[in-house]
């Protein structure tokens, strides 16, 4: 017969409260059981002396008949310096996996693309603002001349342009004004 020291447990729904007991390896976890020997509250302080309650005795003396402790009573008995617990090496147990690695070498690739962008930017040297062109000023009596004369020409153009058009809009007026009486 298999002889197990597992948790039981026991508490209500959300509150978890639990047995440490010897019982056979077969036997259902809530079901029946050799002996109690402990007990485990998990919702109580790491720190709390009541958290982990254990007869070390009865454990040393189960030990010895040769029943095997779980892996959380395991953990237990080994605080309690009942029975050394080998550490367990899992080297690929926080490794991610194919798709997150993916994820992660196209997120490398942006930021050293983008960080190669940035270096370029900062190793050519800034644009130079064109200078802007020097202003000379001319005596006023020169600017006068220079506005006088091209003021004829620019004004004769308008003129004869608004002369032109002048007749071809009265024209278009009786037009206008005719379509309406028809209707």
């Amino acid at each position: 017969m298999a002889i197990s020291i597992r948790l039981s447990r026991g508490g209500s729904k959300k509150r978890p409260y639990y047995r440490v007991v010897v019982a056979d390896a077969r036997s259902p976890r809530d079901g029946r059981f050799i002996e109690k020997i402990g007990t485990y509250n998990p919702l109580l302080a790491k720190d709390s002396p009541d958290r982990i309650k254990l007869d070390t005795d009865r454990a040393k003396h189960w030990l010895s008949v040769g029943a095997q402790p779980t892996d959380r009573v395991a953990r237990f008995l080994d605080v309690l310096g009942v029975k050394e617990r080998p550490a367990r090496s899992n080297p690929t147990k926080g490794k991610p996996g194919e798709k997150a690695t993916e994820r992660a070498e196209e997120r490398a690739e942006k930021l050293k693309a983008a960080e190669e962008a940035a270096a370029e930017a900062a190793a050519a040297p800034a644009p130079t603002p064109e200078p802007e062109p020097e202003v000379v000023e001319a005596p006023v009596a020169e600017v006068v001349a220079e506005e006088t004369a091209a003021e004829p020409v620019v004004e004769a153009a308008p003129v004869e342009a608004a002369a032109e058009a002048a007749p071809v809009a009265e024209e278009a007026a009786p037009v206008a004004e005719e379509k309406p009486a028809d209707a």
